[in-house]
């Protein structure tokens, strides 16, 4: 399938995705000071607060703090996605009353601009002692990233990244959350193409030299179904269940894909 004349207009140079490798490892090394700071007691709000704080220190800006995404009502609210529990993603963490609690997980969903060029990357953390069931949840969405990160190749598909996370997930008694999606990320929050975490071997886009995607698997304990909480961001599980987020910023390069948001 030839790439479409918008999609080229996205990727990314040589140069430019040196400067996202930077980026990302300060946004790697933000995301490990918040990891260590949720902690049962927190409020998410202390979150947000040592995130922006520390975007600063670094001389970056926030990615999604008054992003308003096409349909939005509203700009978001926050430089941190904070999302307990049963919200996927896109929980909103400026409320001093939202506490952790023991036993709770959370996904810390970050984006950061840095020289003009954006990263975005998440980790789900567990909040003092969790149960079994929340830890294999954590590790078979850390392992499926892995996964589409490995598919994520010059030459293979955008199917091939689907089909990858989904087979590690198929295995498991868990599910992926329906309709939410990784993206071409870099230029803007959002880029083309879109990446969906199900996907046939051999179909979809096929990925060149350039391309930037956020990879982002999202794991639910129970069914695949979704809702939208009243306050139009925060999505959460249709049955209640928990679900886990982990995400990647990857660049594909003809000599391999580059993990952007990692501290190596």
């Amino acid at each position: 399938m030839p790439i479409s004349l918008r999609l080229m207009s996205m990727l990314k140079s040589p140069e430019d995705i040196e400067t996202m490798r930077e980026g990302g490892r300060i946004h790697a090394r933000i995301l490990g000071e918040l990891s260590r700071l949720a902690k049962p007691g927190v409020p998410t709000l202390i979150l947000e607060e040592e995130a922006l704080r520390l975007i600063r220190e670094f001389g970056c800006r926030p990615a999604f703090l008054n992003y308003k995404p096409k349909g939005a009502r509203r700009p978001f609210p926050a430089a941190l996605c904070v999302s307990v529990n049963d919200e996927i993603v896109h929980g909103i963490p400026n409320e001093a009353e939202r506490i952790l609690k023991d036993g709770d997980i959370a996904s810390l969903d970050l984006g950061v601009v840095y020289k003009g060029l954006i990263t975005d990357a998440a980790v789900t953390v567990p909040v003092g002692a969790v149960d079994d069931e929340s830890k294999e949840l954590i590790d078979t969405a850390r392992r499926a990233l892995l996964a589409g990160i490995e598919a994520a190749k010059a030459g293979s598909t955008i199917g091939d990244i689907g089909f990858a996370i989904s087979e590690v997930v198929s295995k498991t008694s868990f599910s992926l959350a329906e309709d939410l999606a990784g993206h071409g990320v870099g230029y803007a929050v959002h880029e083309e193409p879109w990446v969906p975490n199900v996907g046939k071997k051999g179909e979809g886009e096929k990925l060149v030299s350039g391309m930037v995607l956020a990879l982002e698997p999202m794991v639910n304990v129970g069914r695949p179904g979704i809702k939208t909480s009243g306050d139009g961001y925060t999505i959460k599980t249709k049955d209640g269940s928990r679900s886990a987020h982990f995400e990647h910023t990857v660049a594909i390069t003809e000599g391999g894909n580059i993990i952007l948001t990692s501290d190596d």
